[in-house]
């Protein structure tokens, strides 16, 4: 049985191999794509297995010097980049579940305070948001109005939250998850994120769950939720000034 479905594994191939492949050996493929969007000019992604796919538009391509077939290696193509001033944002790892771990969720009966937030819950999830930092909310980017919402309570008040929304036109539904300070360490975070992931399952949806590379709390809260890394993913930085 493969690691990842074919839905996660389909959507990450396409920008990277539906173009004009310029160069690929066994550890580093680049292509042109005309397709990438804006904000996706440049992407470059490095799977769990040690490989790594870079894409970026024709624009971009022949500022950065590879208008024609060459030898290629990651680092050549970073000094590339760097030499045109184009910068790439931070990298966020790529958390999905296995096959095997999705069958697992599936049949899964969690235990504890857990629900679907809706609108009916604005007041209960206004006065959670009024107990997080600013910080932690702008992190965390959990919405009532996003697709799907769902919270974990302790005493009647709202203290873990995940919300999620479709990502990139694909059945991938991108997650996030916050959890008030004091209460963190209970195992609230982990139970809120594997219950929303199973409803979006359930709908047809693969969860995604994204974190910055020094985001350690979130990183372990992504495994103990029983998420496996499928990669890291780096696009265009919007400071870049190519």
């Amino acid at each position: 049985m493969p690691l990842f479905s074919q839905t996660i594994t389909d959507f990450w191939r396409a920008p990277f191999l539906n173009g004009h492949v310029l160069y690929s050996d066994e550890v580093f493929t680049i292509a042109i794509n005309p397709e990438l969007s804006e904000d996706r000019r440049v992407m470059m992604l490095e799977t769990s297995d040690g490989r790594v796919m870079a894409a970026l538009t024709p624009a971009l391509a022949d500022k950065v010097g590879l208008n024609q077939r060459q030898d290629l290696s990651e680092s050549t193509f970073r000094r590339k980049l760097n030499e045109a001033g184009v910068i790439l944002h931070g990298a966020d790892y790529l958390f999905y579940f296995s096959e095997a771990d999705k069958n697992i969720l599936m049949e899964e009966n969690l235990e504890g305070v857990l629900r679907q937030l809706t609108e009916q819950d604005d007041a209960v999830f206004s006065d959670f948001q009024s107990s997080a930092s600013e910080q932690d909310l702008d992190d965390a980017y959990v919405e009532l109005d996003h697709w799907l919402v769902f919270g974990s309570f302790e005493q009647n008040r709202l203290v873990s939250a995940a919300s999620m929304y479709p990502w990139e036109n694909a059945q991938i539904a991108d997650l996030g998850v916050l959890t008030l300070t004091p209460i963190r360490g209970k195992g609230h975070a982990r139970k809120v994120v594997r219950s929303i992931s199973k409803y979006a399952c359930d709908q047809g949806y693969e969860p995604q769950y994204r974190c910055q590379l020094d985001n350690q709390a979130s990183t372990l809260l992504a495994k103990a939720a029983g998420l496996t890394l499928f990669g890291k993913w780096e696009v265009i930085s919007p400071d870049s000034t190519d």
